[in-house]
């Protein structure tokens, strides 16, 4: 077998999705593709000839989202009371033989 499993007694930091880590070992040669890599269930870091520059691009890879902006209070909105709202169909509904003609446009 070529690859081997390394624990770590304080644990690997989970990916960003939750899934947890785990430390592996290619004993092949750097050249025929071996060296160390962390992966999870959905991301995998690259083959590093050190266990330590594994282990920072695991952390480089997943570590916490930059803080968002503060979230500004809401703009207080006037009271409503002082709006007066205009009805613009003040004229009586146009019948429905004028409105199925087209209406009196042009026809006058």
């Amino acid at each position: 077998m070529t690859q081997r499993h390394i624990s770590h007694p304080e644990g690997l930091p989970k990916c960003a999705d939750g899934h947890s880590a785990r430390h592996i070992q290619d004993l092949r040669g750097l050249a025929a593709g071996g060296g160390h890599l962390v992966e999870c269930r959905c991301r995998a870091t690259s083959k590093h000839a050190e266990p330590e520059a594994a282990l920072a691009a695991w952390r480089r890879i997943n570590r916490a989202l930059r803080g968002t902006r503060k979230v500004l209070p809401a703009i207080a909105v006037p009271s409503q009371d002082n709006v007066v709202q205009h009805d613009f169909g003040l004229a009586s509904p146009t019948p429905p033989w004028q409105r199925i003609a087209g209406g009196a446009y042009g026809r006058r």
